[in-house]
């Protein structure tokens, strides 16, 4: 139904905890799963097909993986998924902390992009980018460093599809909200019931699952969207569309 049989996916972050929703997903809908993550991952039993070890905020590297992803045919996909942060506040970044949290969670997904475009750009049928990025982008939920790169990552794609529309190429943005995944343990330790609390904040009383994610990016990706292109799509439980605890306040 989704038109991704046969289709080669490249996705980055691929054995984190959307990663892994990410890589099954396209998988179940057919598509050729090309994995990537940092050297020594082990995907174990993840349904990828190929994947490529480097370390995205390594130019040498990207450059080197991207000629190695195409070696095999264009891709029809690429999933930007990998991402991190740990600098809570701005008083809690350093210089080193802020350069590494820019390079991973922006400057690389447009170093990969830029890489892979020129077969993408050649492929007969179109391509899509997909970025994952965070609704910290859209508001401020801490993690400055983190939220600046993943606002950076909707500049870059409303800009690949603006200049690459003619070309068959389309790049949107999934903005997921909280996710209870391993980015969560450190927080977990440190309070909790920080999770109970959280969860309060959304509409739907909960944190977004790693599989929603993943189904929102499988449709953006996919041709049955194909009249969607250069916007960024909130996957969030509500929480960016309206502030659930002042609401509570007043009624």
């Amino acid at each position: 139904m989704f038109g991704l049989e046969g289709k080669r996916v490249v996705i980055t972050g691929a054995s984190g905890g959307v990663g892994m929703a990410l890589v099954g997903r396209f998988a179940e809908l057919g598509a050729v799963v090309v994995a990537c993550d940092v050297p020594g991952t082990d995907f174990g039993a993840l349904p990828v097909d190929r994947y490529h070890l480097f370390d995205i905020t390594d130019r040498d590297a990207v450059e080197t993986a991207a000629r190695a992803i195409c070696e095999d045919g264009a891709p029809d996909v690429m999933v930007s998924n990998a991402g991190w942060t740990r600098a809570e506040t701005m008083a809690q970044l350093t210089t080193e902390r802020f350069d590494h949290e820019m390079d991973l969670n922006f400057r690389g997904a447009a170093d990969l992009s830029r890489a892979l475009l020129p077969a993408m750009r050649a492929n007969p049928s179109g391509a899509s980018f997909v970025f994952v990025s965070s609704v910290n982008a859209l508001a401020h939920y801490g993690n400055p460093a983190y939220a600046a790169a993943k606002a950076g990552l909707g500049a870059w794609a409303r800009a690949l599809a603006a200049e690459e529309g003619v070309n068959g190429i389309r790049a949107n943005v999934v903005a997921p909200g909280s996710i209870r995944t391993a980015a969560w343990d450190h927080r977990i330790e440190r309070d909790p019931a920080i999770l109970e609390r959280v969860s309060s904040f959304f509409p739907i009383g909960r944190m977004v699952a790693p599989g929603e994610v993943a189904n929102a990016v499988a449709f953006v990706a996919s041709p049955l969207a194909s009249g969607i292109t250069g916007v960024t799509i909130p996957v969030d439980g509500g929480l960016s569309s309206s502030h659930l605890p002042f609401v509570r306040e007043i009624a």
